[in-house]
């Protein structure tokens, strides 16, 4: 009985292959690919333990978080325009594109300021009218809710604060603020997720329009391409080997 030895053929690597086989991701790159991934995506829990369990360096919180936070905080203790520039400097399209929203938060400053002129019966209500007047008043005509909110806020000024009418009376209730610090972070998430993608899907659309910009031009490329996020040979999950929270095990 004779034996033979089966023999096996290593096929040519590309020259395109083998120098991207030459320039390996390093691993924090990939976990702060991740990380990012799932952040930005809406999973911070995910990714906190992630940042945890790969060892990356402790991230401060996210400016825009922050920023969210500080604007709310603003809207609910009643200092409505310290909210708006916070707004501002964080999505200043928002309120452009929102007319209804930056009335509503316009409004809600006309209310703190009557809410200042109920506190004591001899106080000064120049600074709301002036305030209704240049503010508000011009906005109003354009929107027939605009106008009656306007003139439901006036009202205030005319009726006594501890005999008012249920709708009125709602205008000084937290209710109110709550209402308008929700639609402003309504308004802030929807801005941001228009516009913000994880970066790994900005990355992954810009290699395949490399690619295609290479083959157009005839270069010579590899038939297929992998993706290239393999990294180092010797990635490793944790010691225990199980996913981590219910990821595909960790590259750490």
């Amino acid at each position: 009985m004779t034996s033979s030895t089966a023999s096996t053929t290593t096929p040519l690597q590309h020259a395109f292959e083998r120098r991207a086989e030459d320039i390996k991701p390093l691993k924090s790159d990939i976990n702060s690919l991740i990380f990012d991934y799932l952040n930005t995506e809406g999973y911070p829990s995910a990714a906190a333990k992630f940042s945890k369990e790969a060892n990356l360096r402790p991230q401060q919180e996210e400016d825009s978080l922050k920023a969210r936070r500080q604007i709310q905080h603003a809207i609910h203790t009643g200092h409505i325009q310290e909210a708006i520039e916070a707004l501002n400097e964080l999505e200043p399209q928002v309120l452009d594109s929102n007319p209804s929203l930056h009335f509503a938060l316009l409004r809600l400053q006309l209310v703190e300021l009557i809410r200042i002129c109920n506190a004591t019966p001899e106080a000064d209500i120049t600074p709301a009218l002036n305030f209704a007047t240049t503010q508000l008043a011009p906005r109003a005509p354009t929107n027939k809710e605009f106008m009656e909110d306007l003139e439901r806020t006036m009202a205030l000024l005319v009726f006594p604060p501890d005999n008012l009418e249920p709708p009125l009376a709602a205008l000084l209730k937290p209710e109110l603020r709550r209402t308008v610090a929700d639609r402003v972070n309504k308004a802030i998430l929807t801005s941001q997720s228009a516009r913000r993608d994880a970066t790994i899907r900005n990355l992954v659309r810009l290699r395949a329009w490399a690619e295609d910009t290479a083959r157009q031009s005839k270069k010579d490329l590899p038939t297929r391409m992998e993706l290239g996020l393999d990294g180092d040979e010797g990635y490793s999950s944790p010691s225990n080997g199980s996913p981590v929270n219910g990821l595909e095990p960790m590259i750490s």
